[in-house]
């Protein structure tokens, strides 16, 4: 395969962070060794301290060792053979523009073509208290023109930070230059949310509030802070994954027909749902905190921060009325999970009866948001026999299985290949980010008592308790018929 992406000069700040060690480097990695990136590419590193180039290519070596399989050492090298390594800060950029000037030299000498064909992506991996002085530097460097800017989540920390941090970066950058990264917009099984209910007649009649009981967003991670323990105390679970992720998933749930598959179209169907979100109601949104989380390192020792989240959320609009959307996530959980699960109204025919008696479980269809995306459809038919009983059975889709020619990238992968292509399609506005922050300031106003809960644990009872009918993951009997040979 041959890229014909135009020339690029790749910065990534934080470059000797976590997240380019875990998703940047692999992901381009994989881009170069399928031939997506651009033909002709540097790729230059930078943070706050001094390295060499021969340090950093270890420090890549070493992230590709721990997070990708069977990495092949020689694509590897060639991959290293355009990445070096600057040191830069918001107060001294000079080093920096001088690499990505002399970069573009090489370049313009190796490819032949014009300086500006030559563009530029700079992934800012920074937290947001840093972003204005980050700004400021390319500004000063000249490093703005050509350029395309990846901004990392959290997007602010609450709406006037965001408002604050929207307007920096909107001083220096115009809108259609800059790209607010929301790595679950990049799975695979996210964007397959719009594919089988737009392109099924199916579901899409079926998808309102006459037919639909609840909604689940369901994200249990079983990890604990780590070694982020500095980052949560500044940020919170709420603020890491609700604000963005969770609410992002939402979005794609509860959307109207956006008639098209492109940046526009998209972004209205987003905005018209994200307006229509009624502001959370503190009283039924529940934080919790894991038992341990304050003897991690950097968290204070009577620390109120929240790990966990669960949350009831309403759509005021003709389609949605009425159905409660239910989102959870929280560290140190029993599993690790992304599971979007509808679930049904009974149809209440009660003259069909379960085999067993009682009440039969609801007809749910569940997305499994794992790198592996499955669909299942959970659904009641007559058992085989004499009786006229009720059993319960499930429709599987395996997406991977049923396409085995398919070629899915994982989520930074497809993010990066977009920003590289200049495809705003799968990323954030500054209006969506701002509304979220309206949708969510009513909890940051007045936060929950943080209710503790063991690690291992599906949360606390207060969590557990906020959804008629209890959560498909960890408090519903028969929620194994779904992952029965699979886990």
């Amino acid at each position: 395969m041959t890229s014909d992406l135009a020339p690029h000069v790749l910065v990534l700040f934080g470059a000797t962070g976590d997240l380019a060690a875990r998703k940047l480097f692999p992901g381009l990695y994989h881009l170069a060794i399928d031939g997506r990136l651009p033909e002709h590419f540097e790729m230059i590193g930078t943070g706050r301290h001094e390295m060499s180039r021969d340090e950093f290519h270890d420090v890549v070596r070493e992230a590709l060792d721990e997070f990708v399989e069977d990495v092949d050492k020689e694509a590897l090298e060639r991959m290293l053979e355009r990445v070096t390594y600057v040191a830069s800060s918001a107060d001294d950029g000079a080093a920096l523009g001088q690499a990505v000037r002399d970069a573009e030299d090489r370049l313009l000498a190796t490819c032949s073509c014009l300086l500006g064909s030559v563009r530029r992506l700079l992934y800012l991996s920074v937290p947001p208290s840093a972003v204005k002085g980050m700004v400021g530097m390319l500004e000063r460097e000249d490093l703005v023109a050509r350029s395309r800017l990846v901004a990392e989540k959290p997007f602010g920390t609450d709406l006037s930070s965001a408002r604050e941090l929207n307007a920096v970066i909107s001083s220096v950058f115009a809108e259609d230059q800059v790209f607010r990264i929301d790595h679950f917009l990049g799975k695979e099984a996210v964007q397959n949310i719009l594919a089988l209910r737009f392109s099924n007649g199916l579901f899409e009649p079926a998808w309102n509030r006459h037919s639909i009981e609840s909604v689940q967003i369901d994200v249990p991670e079983q990890l604990t802070v780590e070694d982020r323990g500095s980052f949560y105390e500044g940020t919170g679970c709420l603020r890491d994954m609700v604000t963005t992720h969770l609410f992002q998933l939402l979005g794609f749930v509860a959307l109207e027909d956006p008639h098209a598959y492109r940046e526009s179209a998209l972004r209205a169907a987003k905005a018209a749902v994200f307006s229509a979100v009624r502001p959370l109601d503190p009283g039924r949104v529940v934080f919790g905190q894991y038992e341990g989380y304050r003897d991690e390192p950097d968290v204070a020792e009577d620390s109120e921060v929240e790990t966990l989240v669960a949350m009831e959320a309403w759509i005021d609009n003709d389609r949605w009325r009425g159905v409660p959307f239910y989102l959870r996530t929280g560290k140190a959980m029993a599993e690790g999970r992304r599971t979007i699960t509808v679930r049904f109204h009974d149809p209440r025919h009660r003259w069909l009866k379960p085999e067993h008696g009682g009440q039969p479980a609801p007809n749910e269809l569940v997305f499994e948001l794992a790198d592996q995306p499955r669909i299942a459809i959970e659904v009641r038919a007559k058992r085989p026999g004499p009786a006229m009983s009720l059993v319960e059975g499930v429709f599987r889709l395996d997406l991977v299985c049923d396409a085995p020619d398919s070629d899915p990238l994982e989520a930074y992968e497809r993010l990066l290949l977009e920003v590289l292509r200049g495809d705003r399609t799968l990323f954030i506005s500054s209006d969506e980010v701002e509304r979220l922050w309206e949708i969510c300031q009513p909890v940051l106003d007045r936060r929950p008592p943080v209710a503790p809960y063991a690690e291992e644990s599906w949360g606390p009872a207060e969590a557990l308790d906020l959804p008629v009918g209890g959560w498909r993951l960890g408090n519903r009997p028969g929620e194994e018929v779904l992952t029965r040979g699979d886990r």
